[in-house]
């Protein structure tokens, strides 16, 4: 299945806001950890992305589309700090079931990474949970461990505690 990379933007359509929430709900429901507790309504979904999309403050956001819709996504946020514009924080990399075990996500990395240099920063950083998918994705594409947060958050069961691994990368 063909998949383009592309940036969404800063006023996306409806229908790409509703797709992005099924991707989100569709995270959720397979256990990944992005920051969401089950169950997740497709409403609150849609709400939450248009609320991060409208107060993203320069942030960059990928989708990856393929015949069925978005199939993935990625975010790049700049720094807040006035003495950090060279520093970007890398957020919810998601890629739907369907096109898990693609290269989907290393390709939304790869892209992102390109796009922040491209805008001018210079260091990357990024979390995620310990022993996950997105941990070993990371240490494969060359990012710098940097240590583990305990007891972080909680997985989408909304119970269970786990660990987060802080990682950074230089451009």
């Amino acid at each position: 299945m063909s998949v383009e990379i592309e940036r969404l933007p800063l006023s996306p359509d409806d229908a790409d806001v509703r797709d992005l929430a099924y991707l989100l709900v569709n995270a959720v429901d397979s256990g990944a950890a992005v920051s969401f507790v089950a169950p997740l309504s497709l409403e609150s979904a849609e709400h939450w992305w248009r609320d991060t999309i409208a107060g993203s403050n320069g942030a960059i956001f990928l989708i990856a589309r393929d015949a069925e819709g978005i199939s993935g996504t990625v975010q790049l946020h700049p720094a807040w700090a006035p003495n950090q514009p060279h520093r970007a924080e890398v957020a919810k990399l998601i890629v739907h079931r369907r096109s898990r075990g693609s290269g989907l996500g290393e390709r939304l990395v790869r892209a992102i990474e390109d796009a922040a240099q491209r805008a001018g920063f210079r260091l990357l950083t990024l979390d995620a949970k310990r022993g996950g998918d997105a941990e070993r994705l990371y240490r494969k594409l060359g990012w710098t461990f940097v240590g583990t947060i305990p007891r972080y958050a909680v997985d989408p069961d909304g119970v269970t505690l786990h660990d987060t691994v802080i990682f950074y990368k230089d451009l």
